[in-house]
């Protein structure tokens, strides 16, 4: 078993090295999307940039997942989180985003995201292009397909096997409309 103690995995460590140069370069209060096919790795870069933030204040990490409603919600998170949380924090102003209960079905509560604290959105959608001008820095996170799937699989259980193959044509389908790795200003290889 993992010493969770220890640190994070050592190709974890390389991978965020050059995401820390980007986020220092950016200054304390930055915004930060992480994006890449499902079972990429964009959860546990997230959760490590969060445990490492070179900044005084610790950032606030809104997933996608938690956002998304239902298996055919990728792209109403998408609006969401443009709409909501990045354009009214852009401004200055708070931002938000609602959770969906995947348990229930439905819609759940809304929750406040301060513009004065730095800020990591992580999931799949976080690089539409509409949001290349209201973030700093944008992580585009990619693995084998093989591997994806088994991670994927191995997180989210027998629950996500049936939904696979649908995800993966919203998915499809959002990589061509949206040309997500184009606005990346970090490419990474888990």
């Amino acid at each position: 078993m993992p010493n969770p103690d220890a640190g994070p995995a050592p190709h974890v460590t390389v991978l965020l090295t050059p995401v820390l140069q980007e986020v220092v370069a950016a200054g304390p209060n930055a915004v930060v999307l992480i994006d890449g096919p499902s079972g990429a790795g964009k959860s546990t870069l997230a959760d490590e940039l969060v445990a490492t933030w070179p900044g005084p204040q610790r950032p606030t990490l809104v997933r996608l997942d938690d956002i998304y409603p239902g298996w055919q919600g990728l792209d109403a998170a998408i609006e969401q989180v443009h709409a909501r949380l990045l354009v009214p924090r852009h401004a200055g102003q708070p931002g938000q985003w609602q959770r969906y209960d995947w348990a229930r079905g439905e819609s759940a509560e809304w929750n406040r995201v301060e513009p004065e604290r730095p800020l990591i959105v992580e999931g799949c959608g976080a690089l539409a292009s509409a949001h290349e001008a209201v973030s700093d820095v944008r992580v585009w996170i990619d693995a084998d397909d093989t591997l994806r799937k088994r991670r994927a699989l191995d997180r989210d259980g027998e629950m996500y096997r049936p939904h696979w193959d649908e995800w993966q044509e919203q998915w499809k389908a959002y990589v061509v409309r949206e040309t997500p790795r184009r606005w990346a200003t970090i490419l990474l290889t888990a």
